[in-house]
C-alpha cells in the first residue's frame, strides 16, 4: 500500500503541492457563511480559523480549531467535512473514515462526495461490504456524472476484490537492500536487460527547492555477490527542479525522463519545455551523461507528458499524456510513438480500450519482448485504487484485454511502479510496507508463470576497426528473419565500442552492424532453443570500404541445392543495396562458396549460380552492372572444417570483396 509520498512520485510533485485540498471538494464552503449548517457564532469563528490554518498547511492548528467547532454544534457539517478532507490528504484513512461517517449520519444528502470518498477509503482498507454500501449511497445522492461513474467502478471493484481474495497469487517480495533503499522514498525502477544496472527515482530533501523536496535520479550497479551497490546520483541530469519517472534503453545508454516546470513556469538546469511536464532524453558516452534535450513535438505538447518506457528496439516509446479533470482527478492515458527512418519520433497514437480506460493509467512498462505491456490503472475492475495489469500484443498489433495481476500483488491501496526483468521471472516494485528502510522502498519478487512475458536474451559485444582496433560508433540492428522487420537496435559507445541488444527467444534473427565509411558486418542467430540467461558475446570488426577488403553475407539464404533466394535473404540484400547506393564509386565481386558435399563440378556450378543471383538482384534494383562482378569458387576456399555440420554451414556462404 502506498503512502503520502507516492502522491509526489512520477512528477506529480508540483500538482500535489499546489493547493491545500488535493480533492478540491470543500473549498467553496467558506464562500457563503449565511448558509452554514449552524447559527452558533462561536462554532463559525472556530471553523473559519481552522479553515485558514488548513489553507496554510498548519495541520495542528487546523485540526484543533475544526474539532472545537464541531464540538460546539453536533450537527455542524462544515468543520467535519474539512476535517475529513485534511485527514484524507494526510493519508490518515481511519480518522478520515470516522469523520465522513459522522457527516453521512447527520445528513447524507448535504455533501454528496462524502459517501464516495468514504467508500474509496474503505476499499483501501479492504472493507468491501461497507464500501459497496457507500458507493450505492453516493449514486443515490450525487448527480455529478463523473463521481457517479467513479461510484459505479467502485462497486465493480468491491465485487472483483472479494472474488480475487479467494484466489490469491504467489507473492513473496524481498527488499533490494541498503544500497538502493534509504529513509527517503525510492520508486520508478528501470533496469538494463542484463540486470546489471538499476536506475531509480528518489524524493530527496532540498531547501533550494520551493517545495523543500524534489526528485532526482540515482543509479546502482549489481555486485559480484548479487546485491545492489550504493546508488549514486546522475549529476549531469539531476537539477534543483523536479525530474523523475525515467526509462533506460535496454543497453543503458539512453535515459528518457520527465521534467516539469516550476512554480514560475520555467524549467530547471537551463532546459526549455513546451508544457507543464515534458519528456527529455540524455545519452551516456563512456561514463558521462550528456545534457538533456527536450524531445520536442509531436511527443511533447502544451499539456502533460510523463512516465516513459522505451521498447527494446530503441525506436518505440510508450508514455503517459493527460490533463486534470474538473473534479481534480488526473486523467491520463497511454500513448505510443514510433521512430521513423529519419530518426525522429512520429505522431503518438492512443492505445486502445483494452489498455486505456475511463479512469487513469500510470506507470507503463513495455517489456523487452516488445509484446507484453505492464501498467497501473484505476479505471477497470480491481482491488481499489491503482492496480497493476498486463496486456499482450495480438498478431495484428492491437492489445489484448488487460489482466489484473491479482491479490495480494494488488491491494486496496495504490500499486504502481512495477518493472519486469528481461528474463520475465523477476518483478520490481515500490512499496511502503513494514520492515523497509523508511517510506517507499524498492522490492523484487518472483512473478508467477501466467503473468510472465516472453523471455529475452541479449547479445553483448564491441565494435572496432579491423585494422587498428579502434572502438567505433556503429548502428547495430537485428531483424526478424521470418518477417524482415526490425526487432531491436542500439548504437555502440563511441568511446568503448560496446553495445548490447536484446531479443525474444524463439525467433531467428539477422544481425547487421554499420558505420559510416565501413563495410557492414552480418551474422545470423537461432534462438529457438536458447536459455534466456545465456547471452551471446560478439566482437564485431568492421573493415573500411577499401580495395581488397572482404566480408561475408551471413544472412543470404538459398533453397537447398538451388540458387533460388529465400525470402529471409531480403534484409541482407537490401543492406547490400543500401551500401552500393550510399557509395557510388564502390565496385564489388560477389563470391559464391559451397561445402565439399557432392560432386565438385556441381558445387562449382552452384556457387556461380548463387553469386549471379545476388548480382542480378542488385542490377534489377538499379545498380550499374559494371559495378558488380560474380564469381563462383565452389568448395575450393573453405573457412572451416568440412567434417562437421557447423563447419560445412560456415563454408556455404556468400562473400563480397571490394574491387
Amino acid at each position: 500500500m502506498i503512502n503520502a509520498a507516492w502522491r509526489l512520485a512520477g512528477n506529480h510533485l508540483r500538482a500535489a503541492l499546489a493547493g491545500v485540498c488535493a480533492m478540491g471538494l470543500a473549498t467553496g464552503l467558506l464562500a457563503q457563511p449565511a448558509r452554514y449548517t449552524t447559527t452558533n457564532g462561536k462554532a463559525i469563528k472556530l471553523y473559519e480559523s481552522g479553515a485558514e490554518c488548513m489553507r496554510q498547511r498548519k495541520w495542528d492548528c487546523a485540526e484543533g480549531n475544526l474539532k472545537k467547532a464541531a464540538a460546539e454544534d453536533p450537527r455542524f457539517l462544515e468543520p467535519r467535512i474539512y476535517l475529513a478532507e485534511m485527514y484524507e490528504e494526510r493519508k490518515l484513512a481511519k480518522e478520515a473514515m470516522a469523520v465522513y461517517r459522522e457527516v453521512l449520519a447527520i445528513n447524507p444528502a448535504y455533501f454528496p462526495p462524502a459517501a464516495l470518498h468514504l467508500a474509496e477509503l474503505e476499499m483501501g482498507q479492504g472493507l468491501y461490504d461497507e464500501a459497496r454500501k457507500h458507493f450505492n449511497l453516493a449514486k443515490q445522492h450525487d448527480n455529478d456524472p463523473q463521481r457517479r461513474q467513479r461510484a459505479t467502478r467502485g462497486i465493480a471493484n468491491a465485487d472483483f476484490a472479494e472474488h480475487a481474495m479467494k484466489l490469491p497469487v504467489p507473492f513473496e517480495p524481498v527488499n533490494l537492500g541498503p544500497g538502493v533503499n534509504t529513509a527517503e522514498p525510492e520508486y520508478f525502477p528501470a533496469v538494463t536487460v542484463d540486470d546489471s544496472t538499476l536506475m531509480l527515482t528518489r524524493l530527496v530533501k532540498d531547501q533550494r527547492s520551493p517545495y523543500g523536496v524534489q526528485e532526482d535520479f540515482f543509479v546502482s550497479h549489481k555486485q559480484q555477490d548479487g546485491t545492489w551497490g550504493k546508488a549514486q546520483p546522475i549529476t549531469t541530469v539531476n537539477t534543483v527542479d523536479n525530474q523523475g519517472a525515467g526509462t533506460l534503453t535496454p543497453d543503458g545508454r539512453f535515459i528518457i525522463f520527465t521534467q516539469c516546470a516550476g512554480m514560475d513556469g520555467s524549467y530547471g538546469g537551463g532546459l526549455k519545455g513546451l508544457g507543464s511536464c515534458d519528456l527529455f532524453i540524455s545519452r551516456r558516452v563512456g561514463d558521462r551523461w550528456s545534457k538533456p534535450q527536450n524531445m520536442g513535438p509531436p511527443v511533447n505538447t502544451g499539456g502533460w507528458e510523463s512516465q516513459p518506457s522505451m521498447g527494446s528496439d530503441g525506436r518505440t516509446l510508450y508514455f503517459l499524456r493527460g490533463a486534470r479533470s474538473r473534479d481534480g482527478q488526473q486523467n491520463t492515458d497511454i500513448y505510443v510513438s514510433r521512430m521513423g527512418e529519419d530518426g525522429t519520433f512520429g505522431k503518438p497514437e492512443l492505445l486502445g480500450p483494452n489498455v486505456n480506460s475511463a479512469g487513469k493509467e500510470e506507470s507503463v512498462q513495455i517489456h523487452p519482448d516488445g509484446k507484453t505491456l505492464y501498467f497501473s490503472s484505476d479505471g477497470r475492475p480491481g482491488m481499489g485504487g491503482l492496480d497493476i495489469y498486463m496486456s499482450r500484443m495480438k498478431p495484428d498489433g492491437s492489445w489484448g484485454e488487460a489482466m489484473n495481476l491479482g491479490w495480494p500483488i494488488n491491494t486496496g491501496g495504490d500499486e504502481n511502479s512495477v518493472l519486469v526483468d528481461a528474463n520475465g521471472s523477476l518483478a520490481y516494485f515500490a512499496s511502503d510496507r513494514e520492515g523497509g528502510f523508511g517510506d517507499l522502498d524498492l522490492y523484487g519478487f518472483e512473478l508467477y508463470q501466467e503473468a510472465r512475458p516472453t523471455p529475452v536474451t541479449y547479445i553483448r559485444g564491441r565494435v572496432t576497426d579491423k585494422a587498428t582496433g579502434k572502438p567505433l560508433e556503429a548502428d547495430v540492428k537485428l531483424y526478424d528473419l521470418a518477417t524482415g522487420k526490425l526487432a531491436t537496435a542500439a548504437y555502440s559507445d563511441p568511446e568503448t565500442g560496446e553495445f548490447l541488444v536484446c531479443l525474444p527467444i524463439g525467433v531467428d534473427h539477422a544481425l547487421n552492424a554499420t558505420a559510416e565509411g565501413y563495410l557492414f558486418f552480418s551474422r545470423n542467430y537461432s534462438f529457438s532453443a536458447v536459455d534466456g540467461n545465456t547471452p551471446f558475446q560478439l566482437n564485431v570488426q568492421l573493415s573500411k570500404a577499401e580495395s581488397g577488403q572482404t566480408f561475408a553475407l551471413r544472412n543470404i539464404f538459398f533453397e537447398t541445392a538451388s540458387y533460388a533466394l529465400l525470402p529471409a535473404s531480403t534484409v541482407e540484400l537490401n543492406n547490400l543495396l543500401g551500401l552500393m547506393k550510399a557509395t557510388p564509386a564502390l565496385r564489388i565481386e560477389v563470391g559464391g562458396h559451397t561445402d565439399n558435399v557432392g560432386n565438385d563440378a556441381a558445387n562449382q556450378q552452384l556457387s556461380e549460380q548463387r553469386a549471379n543471383a545476388v548480382r542480378e538482384f542488385l542490377i534489377n534494383q538499379g545498380i550499374d552492372a559494371a559495378r558488380v562482378l560474380a564469381k563462383g569458387y565452389g568448395e575450393t576456399r573453405p573457412v572451416a572444417t568440412n567434417d562437421t555440420d557447423e563447419g560445412r554451414a560456415q563454408n556455404r556462404r556468400t562473400e563480397v570483396t571490394v574491387l
